[in-house]
């Protein structure tokens, strides 16, 4: 039965939207995995998506795939860049990945205008500002 099974809980593990300035020193957002653990994850893949409402009509993003063969322990990968409109948005991020031969699965959502300068934190291993979600 469905009520029988315990999946393993994903910790150390967590994503954020991180504010940077480009070449042309322009504020970018990208988004990182940051791997908190002393674990390496291997076989990594993060799918993203975007839904929610813009001027009163239902807007759903493209589903983007992302796979990494390894993250190693105490470190941080980019996913992809975010833009600006999107913040609006519920941005989902569904995270799959081994430690060993053990599956783990978790979902993380960034919250329509959760994306704020006033939810910024000093994000771990990164040393940059950003929204993170443990």
């Amino acid at each position: 039965m469905k009520k029988d099974i315990h999946p393993p809980l994903v910790k150390d593990i967590a994503l954020a939207v991180v504010k940077e300035k480009n070449e042309l020193n322009e504020t970018i957002w990208n988004i990182y995995l940051l791997n908190l653990k002393n674990d390496d994850i291997t076989q990594v893949l993060v799918t993203s998506k975007g839904y929610g409402h813009y001027n009163g009509e239902e807007v759903k993003t493209s589903t983007l795939r992302h796979f990494f063969e390894i993250v190693p322990a105490q470190n941080a990968i980019k996913i992809e860049p975010i833009v600006e409109p999107l913040f609006g948005l519920n941005n989902e991020y569904l995270l799959s990945f081994y430690i060993n031969k053990t599956l783990y699965d978790k979902k993380y959502i960034f919250l329509a205008e959760s994306i704020q300068e006033e939810n910024l934190v000093t994000v771990p291993i990164l040393h940059k500002k950003g929204v993170m979600i443990k």
